[in-house]
């Protein structure tokens, strides 16, 4: 992704940047990806400390009720 910013200055100093609108909803959608993915190996790391239950057992147990 390139970025083509628009430095505004406000008396000498850097002020705002503007970026075209394509650019800023490709940015919003490459940060949200981002989250996600964070989310993701979080939610992995928290499950890890679980031990795995075959579903066969889960099957198992479900036809005995």
């Amino acid at each position: 992704m390139s970025i083509h910013p628009q430095i505004i200055e406000k008396e000498g100093k850097k002020e705002f940047v503007v970026i075209p609108y394509e650019e800023f909803v490709a940015m919003q959608d490459s940060l949200e990806d981002y989250e996600d993915l964070k989310a993701l190996r979080e939610a992995k790391a928290e499950s890890s400390e679980y031990t795995p239950v075959p579903l066969s057992s889960i099957k198992e147990d479900l036809l005995k009720d």
